[in-house]
């Protein structure tokens, strides 16, 4: 059975009171809980959803925040791929049950 983890790219877009005009930034949150801003790694949605599938990311559905009026939006990009299989656990006691034997 497939298994899989989940992630999520979230863009912010406000309105700043500087000349600057708007502010976008990305968050990334990873299948561990971890949250990263991605913000330096590109500045559209495209970039950084590339970014994402190089590594294996698949786009599985996206949303916007509709209480969000005029000068802010928020979008949310729900992402999953299979999750990597643990590597099997090594015995104890290197694998062999029988009786030791003294040394000379």
């Amino acid at each position: 059975m497939t298994k899989w983890e989940y992630a999520l790219l979230v863009r912010r877009r406000m309105a700043r009171v500087d000349a600057a005009g708007w502010e976008v930034t990305f968050h990334w949150y990873g299948p561990d809980g971890s949250m990263l801003d991605v913000s330096p790694f590109g500045e559209t949605a495209l970039a950084h959803l590339n970014r994402a599938g190089e590594q294996g990311w698949e786009l599985v559905s996206v949303s916007e925040n509709p209480s969000l009026e005029g000068t802010s939006e928020l979008h949310r990009y729900h992402l999953k791929r299979t999750a990597p299989v643990p590597a099997p656990r090594a015995r104890l006691g290197g694998g062999s049950r029988g009786v030791r034997r003294p040394r000379d």
